[in-house]
């Protein structure tokens, strides 16, 4: 049996080696288990999930009377890119589970203050990148179809199916992990590690990156659907410049009254009533 790692009874949070190994190894067991049976559903809606990424590349039939298809190389490639994509389905759908072991391996050897920050930062960053997979899922259409506008007259869009779903998979991280960003420069701030008005300073260089990334998912003469890209990614980028500048006040104000001698449990006690009597006489 493990010994107890809470703070109460182990305030250094110490454990040995052995130990974190079998925690390790308990916990990557559970998710994997998770994983494997979320899997076996994502079996039953492998159907549903080609259906839908092969609706932007079929509608080219029609939409600009091309032919367009996907293309399996190999015997093989339909059952190999199945088991691929039924495990991707299966980790989308048991994250709550990898999520949960991750959190409680490593939160043991958090205090208070680190654990809130680091449970805001989840609960944050995965709405974030839900929100920004969302979107990507939105505009895949768009840019499937306008990609396609290069193709010479007469040309057929074979798509090599594996290559195709690759590009489905990673177009909906890439969008993920930016809507992700913001979260994170307000995580490294709260830590100390980053300053907003470092942040502020870098803003153009945002904006340039956040609209070659918006031309890249809509490229072509849609200016309308890139515009719907960029003023989210940039809108959320000020408002973590705006959240951390807030912080960096209120930690400039906290270490000033430690310079001036003040503890912590001094600079934590709340207002008396002779002391707001005294501020409102002066």
């Amino acid at each position: 049996m493990a010994k107890s790692t809470s703070r109460k009874n182990n305030p250094q949070a110490t454990m040995a080696l052995g130990e974190h190994f079998r925690e390790f190894r308990n916990r990557l067991i559970k998710a994997a288990v998770a994983t494997f049976i979320c899997a076996i559903g994502g079996f039953f809606l492998y159907e549903p999930f080609m259906e839908a990424i092969s609706a932007p590349v079929y509608a080219i039939n029609t939409e600009a009377g091309r032919t367009a298809a996907l293309n399996y190389s190999t015997a093989t490639s339909p059952f190999d890119q199945m088991v691929r994509i039924s495990l991707y389905i299966g980790l989308v759908i048991a994250s709550p589970v990898w999520l949960y072991q991750l959190w409680a391996f490593i939160t043991p050897a958090l205090y208070r203050k680190e654990k809130l920050y680091t449970l805001g930062f989840t609960f944050t960053a995965i709405p974030m990148f839900l929100f920004g997979t969302g979107l990507a899922w939105w505009v895949l259409p768009t840019a499937v179809r306008t990609l396609t506008m290069f193709s010479p007259d007469g040309a057929t869009n074979l798509f090599t199916a594996d290559v195709y779903v690759s590009f489905v998979v990673k177009f909906l991280l890439v969008f993920g992990i930016a809507f992700v960003l913001p979260v994170i420069l307000v995580g490294l701030n709260f830590i100390g590690l980053i300053r907003g008005k470092t942040i502020l300073k870098s803003w153009r260089w945002v904006v340039v990156l956040v609209a070659l990334l918006a031309a890249m998912a809509a490229p072509g003469n849609d200016i309308m659907s890139m515009l719907y890209l960029m003023v989210p990614l940039i809108f959320f980028f000020f408002v973590a410049i705006g959240i951390a500048m807030l912080n960096d006040k209120r930690r400039d104000r906290r270490n000033a009254k430690l310079a001036e001698g003040l503890t912590d449990d001094e600079l934590n006690r709340a207002t008396s009533l002779e002391e707001l009597d005294q501020l409102g006489r002066s």
